[in-house]
C-alpha cells in the first residue's frame, strides 16, 4: 500500500499574471493582407438601414474585377437566394446610393444600361477641386468721373431646345388589309423577342408605321428582322423603342419598274420575201432601192 494510485486527472496549469479574463464579445484575430483584398468601409458594413443581404451583395460587387456582369440572373445563379430577393437588395443598394443604374442612348438609338458601383455612397462623395488658373496682369480700364451708371450684366445663353420626335409614318392609301397585316406583326413579335410584349393600345398605335413599311413591299420578315434584331439590355420601354425604328429605319419606297422597250416585228419582203424587220408589211430597203 505503498504506491499511490490518481484517481483525477490534474488540474490545469494556472495562466501567466499578465492574462486578461476574455470578454463575451467577440474576439478579433487579424492577419495583414498581401494580395487579394478589397477595401470596405464601416459606413457600408455597419450600415444602419441595409439588410444584410444588401450589405454582403455591395461587398461582392465592389470584390468584382471592371467590367464583370451584375444581372439579377447573374447574381442568383452565383448566391442560393431568389431574383426576388436580390433585386430587392440591389434596390436597397441604390437608394442608399452605393449603385447607380444610368440609362445612355448610343448614336444608332439603342439604349444601354451603365451599372456604377460606389465605394462611398455618391451622393455624398466631396467634389474634386478644380485649380484655379492665375488671373492675368491687365491695365486697368479708365473710368470717365460723371459716368457712374454700371454695366449690363450679359444675357444667360439660350436654352437649347431638344428637337420634336419624327412622326411616325403612315401609308398612302390605308387598307384595312395593311392594318390588319401590321397589327398582327406587331402582336406577334414576342414569339421571337419576349422583351417586346405590347398592349393592344400599343398594337394599335404603332400598326399605321408598320403598313407604310408594307406598302413600301418590305417583306414581313424583313420588317420582324429590323424590330428585333439586338436589343437593348434590359428593355425598359419596348413601345418607344419600336417607334424609333419604324421611323427611323423605314426603306425608300421601290422605283417604278422601267417599261421595256418597243418590238419591231418581222415581215416577209413583197418582192424577194426575205425576212426584215418593220412595223409595216411591204418590201424590204434592197427592193425599194433597187425600183426605178
Amino acid at each position: 500500500m505503498t504506491a499511490q494510485q490518481a484517481i483525477a486527472p490534474p488540474c490545469a496549469p494556472p495562466g501567466s499574471p499578465g492574462d486578461v479574463t476574455p470578454t463575451p464579445g467577440v474576439i478579433h484575430v487579424n492577419s495583414r493582407h498581401t494580395s487579394g483584398f478589397t477595401v470596405i468601409g464601416n459606413h457600408l458594413a455597419q450600415h444602419g438601414d441595409l439588410s444584410l443581404l444588401a450589405i454582403g451583395l455591395a461587398v461582392h460587387i465592389q470584390s468584382l474585377p471592371e467590367g464583370a456582369k451584375i444581372g439579377v440572373k447573374v447574381l442568383a445563379a452565383r448566391f442560393p437566394e431568389s431574383e426576388m430577393r436580390i433585386a430587392a437588395a440591389l434596390r436597397e443598394l441604390e437608394a442608399a446610393g452605393y449603385l447607380r443604374r444610368i440609362r445612355v442612348r448610343l448614336r444608332d438609338g439603342r439604349v444601354r444600361t451603365r451599372t456604377e458601383s460606389h465605394n462611398r455612397p455618391y451622393a455624398t462623395v466631396p467634389p474634386v477641386p478644380v485649380p484655379r488658373e492665375a488671373p492675368r496682369a491687365t491695365a486697368p480700364t479708365p473710368i470717365a468721373p460723371d459716368d457712374r451708371t454700371p454695366a449690363a450684366a450679359p444675357a444667360p445663353p439660350a436654352r437649347q431646345q431638344r428637337p420634336a420626335p419624327r412622326p411616325l409614318p403612315r401609308p398612302t392609301a390605308p387598307t384595312g388589309t395593311l392594318h390588319r397585316t401590321a397589327a398582327l406583326l406587331l402582336a406577334d413579335l414576342r414569339r421571337h423577342a419576349p422583351v417586346l410584349t405590347l398592349s393592344e393600345a400599343d398594337v394599335t398605335t404603332l400598326a399605321p408605321g408598320v403598313a407604310a413599311w408594307l406598302e413600301r413591299d418590305a417583306h414581313p420578315d424583313a420588317i420582324r428582322r429590323a424590330l428585333t434584331a439586338d436589343l437593348p439590355v434590359p428593355l425598359a420601354h419596348p413601345a418607344r423603342l419600336l417607334r424609333h425604328r419604324i421611323t427611323a429605319l423605314l426603306p425608300p419606297p421601290l422605283p417604278a419598274p422601267v417599261a421595256a422597250p418597243p418590238v419591231i416585228p418581222l415581215q416577209n419582203c413583197d418582192g424577194c420575201n426575205r425576212a426584215f424587220r418593220a412595223p409595216e408589211p411591204g418590201p424590204c430597203r434592197d427592193c425599194r432601192d433597187a425600183r426605178p
